[in-house]
């Protein structure tokens, strides 16, 4: 009978061990030209969401300036016509007024000559 035994862990697996891996995994990292576009890229968003929000400030400083000019041009219409009304309710009162009806209408006496 022949014995012949071959031990698993001779001198080429004597960095075996039992339930590990024996499969050597490379890191996947980026290099240096991929992590460049990427900052390059982040660094445009970023400039861009800065400029728009920009952008919106303004055009509410605009609408608000339109706004503003509206409500002064609509101030000075009202005020316009609180006059005319004062004009018209002031000569409908004395057209009726018995002190009014009471005067004579004004003749010329006459003219002076030099």
């Amino acid at each position: 009978m022949r014995n012949e035994y071959v031990s698993r862990r001779g001198a080429s697996y004597s960095t075996w061990s039992r339930n590990r891996n024996t499969v050597r995994h490379s890191s996947g990292s980026l290099g240096t030209l991929s992590l460049s576009a990427i900052l390059g890229m982040l660094l445009l968003v970023v400039g861009l969401i800065y400029l728009t929000q920009g952008a919106k400030a303004t055009s509410y400083d605009y609408e608000l300036s339109q706004i503003d000019d509206e409500i002064s041009e609509l101030t000075a219409q009202k005020e316009d016509l609180a006059v005319e009304k004062a004009r018209l309710t002031s000569v409908a009162a004395a057209e009726s007024s018995e002190v009014a009806a009471a005067m004579q209408d004004a003749q010329v006496s006459g003219y002076v000559n030099e």
